[in-house]
């Protein structure tokens, strides 16, 4: 077989229920390098809308090509996808947890939370991936054990049990 002359690529094809568009722009206004690139509609009537509905939406996502399709109800998001935000501070993880939570989301365990439109996040300080990976298993181990009991992750409580102590 041969390889057609164009350059392949890979991007994310995400399927929402008529609400690409919405999701696209919010996360566009809430997550940096993201931003809508193409929105493509409905030339004609079709059995399941009309012209000028939104079909889909070419987005990244902190630099992450996506493709939303509006592809009715029949396959709704779950938790076997989700996007992984490294943070640096408990301040940005706070500001990435709250605008997905307070924006119609769900809170989750273990720093994950969920978008209104039903899609995943892991909302994770680069603070607990160190901490799990620390070579002391026995300081790492507080820190599994103290993440267990969070919600959105709070990096000095991990921080605490990465050193044995009580927050």
């Amino acid at each position: 077989m041969t390889a057609p002359n164009t350059e392949a690529r890979a991007r994310i094809c995400l399927w929402y229920d008529g609400t690409a568009l919405e999701a696209a722009e919010f996360y566009a206004a809430t997550f940096p390098d993201t931003r809508v690139t193409h929105v493509e509609r409905s030339p004609t009537d079709y059995s399941d809308g009309s012209e000028g509905d939104v079909l889909t939406v070419e987005f990244t996502l902190m630099g992450i090509d996506c493709f939303g399709l509006n592809g009715g109800p029949q396959f709704p998001h779950s938790e076997a996808f989700s996007f992984q935000i490294a943070t640096d501070t408990q301040e940005e993880t706070d500001c990435y947890w709250s605008a997905i939570v307070e924006n119609g989301g769900t809170e989750s365990a273990c720093g994950w939370c969920k978008d209104k439109w039903g899609l995943s996040w892991q909302i994770t300080p680069r603070a607990l991936t160190q901490a799990l990976s620390d070579p002391d298993r026995e300081a790492a181990r507080r820190a599994m054990e103290a993440m267990m009991t969070m919600r959105k992750i709070d990096i000095a409580a991990i921080e605490a049990a990465r050193k044995g102590e009580t927050a």
